[in-house]
This record gives C-alpha cells, structure tokens and sequence, in this order.
C-alpha cells in the first residue's frame, strides 16, 4: 500500500476493468460506456508499461496520471506497482470545510458547470466535507498555493466495525477503503456517532448506492455497494445504529462494480483502522 501525500490518496489493489459488454452481464443491462468509465480505478503496472503506454490504454494525459500518484516526469514505474486512474484528464480535488465550488474551479482551472455535471451534483451547493471530486481537464496549482488534505489523528476504538461479522474480504483499496463481506440484507451499522450527510442511489462510478456520514471529528465515513439506506440526510446517528442494508449482488440495482455482496467501508481525513 502506497500512501499519497500531496492528494491524501492511497495506493490501492488489483483494477477490474470492466467493458459495457461485461458489465451488461453482471447488471443485466449495456451499460453506457461513459458510465462505465466515470469512476476512479485502480491498475497495477504490467511489464512493459510505459507512461505512454498508460495514458493512450486510459485515454488521459501524462500529468493527470502524475498528479494522482504524487509523480514526476523522471519517476520511473515498475511490474506490480500501484497507480490511481482517473477516468477523464484532470485532477482529483477531496472537499474541506468552508470550501466552495467556485473557488475549486477557479483554483484548479476547471469550470463549475463541467463540475457538477460530471460529478451528478444537483447545484453549486451541493457539497459536503468529506466529497472527493473529478475536476475535468484541471490543473494541478504551483506548489506553494496548495495545500494537503489534512489528516485527523484518531484512536484505534473510535470507529466500530459497520457488519457484525467483520469479515474483511479486500484490504485497503480506492479510496482509503476496506471491503466487509456478508450476506445481501445483512445490517450496516454506523460505525460511529455523526450525521448523515449524502445518500445516492446508482451507478455512482462503481460505488453504486451509498451513504456518507460527517463525525464530530471531521472525519467522513463512506458505506459503498447497499441494497437499502434506512437514514436520511441531516439525521442524526448514534455509533451502531442500523445505517443501511448490505447490496452488491451483481445484477441488482445499485450494486455498482461488485462482484459479491459486501460493504465497502472507506475513511475520509483519517486512516482507515481497519486497514492491516
């Protein structure tokens, strides 16, 4: 696991990389290919993988590839290493408190409409602390105006495994997650006191439905792959309340990339405790 500094993102597991034939298999529908290819994916270097290589298989530029690993252009990639892809050329932006969307746009040279569209938000306004944004065909700002997301200290009993059985199927993995598995229908739980903050439904670039919970620390919580959110935005959750309904099977709705029923359980602004 490689951890990213200048982004906060985190080096990750094997991609699966899924064509709209595929994934009409597994959802039981063609799938659009824009939806297909609107989230963030994972992909080991393969030997004889060249920068080149990789952006023209990706269809993105050499510095967006760059900026999402915390690269340079005289970095040399090797077989087996981990690289975040983005799915168009830009650059990835995580949500802080008093942030707005203009000045993320106008800070990384994007443009809010391009934005919002592309991240499926309803408006300007409709962000949250803890939201990782694509920022089409932006750019990384000079070094001394940017600043890293900052990392909340936390102890390692202050979250609470969200399934009871807290099987860990897929280590630490996009973005900053841990995958819990079990049956469809099995209980979520909070794994931590907070409020609600974003419930979504769909495809969500492979996370399918979701929920995402603000802690008192700041730190967000992201429950990925549901069947079911039994909470709404602006609501208050103790730590082990039943959240959400366990999705994923392949075929359902809002199962996103999956290939089982799980939970993908991911920490925003703090390590995930759960990682090994």
């Amino acid at each position: 696991m490689t951890f990213i500094q200048k982004n906060s993102m985190v080096g990750l597991s094997p991609p699966v990389t899924i064509t709209p034939q595929v994934l009409g298999s597994m959802l039981g529908t063609i799938e659009d290919e824009a939806e297909a290819r609107n989230g963030i994916i994972e992909y080991i270097v393969e030997s004889g993988d060249t920068f080149s290589s990789i952006t023209a298989k990706y269809d993105v530029s050499l510095e967006t590839i760059l900026w999402a690993n915390d690269l340079s252009s005289k970095s040399i990639i090797r077989p087996g290493q981990k690289l975040v892809i983005l799915p168009v050329s830009g650059v990835v932006y995580h949500i802080k408190k008093g942030d707005t969307l203009s000045e993320i746009a106008e800070t990384y040279k994007g443009k809010s409409p391009e934005i919002i569209t592309f991240n499926g938000l309803s408006s300007e306004g409709d962000i949250f602390i803890g939201d990782i944004l694509i920022i089409p065909n932006g750019k990384m700002p000079a070094p001394k105006t940017y600043y890293a997301a900052s990392q909340v200290p936390i102890g390692s009993s202050y979250f609470i495994c969200p399934h009871a059985v807290c099987r860990i199927t897929q280590g630490l993995h996009w973005y900053n997650a841990i995958d819990f598995g079990g049956k469809c229908g099995d209980p979520i739980y909070a794994a931590a006191a907070g409020i609600v903050q974003r419930v979504k439904y769909g495809w969500n670039g492979g996370a399918g439905n979701y929920l995402t919970i603000l802690h008192p620390n700041g730190v967000v919580t992201m429950y990925g792959h549901i069947q079911k959110s039994l909470v709404a935005p602006g609501q208050a959750v103790s730590q082990g309340q039943m959240i959400a309904l366990m999705g994923g099977k392949p075929g359902t709705s809002g199962a996103g990339r999956s290939t089982g029923c799980h939970v993908h359980f991911g920490v925003r602004g703090s390590r995930n405790p759960f990682a090994r």
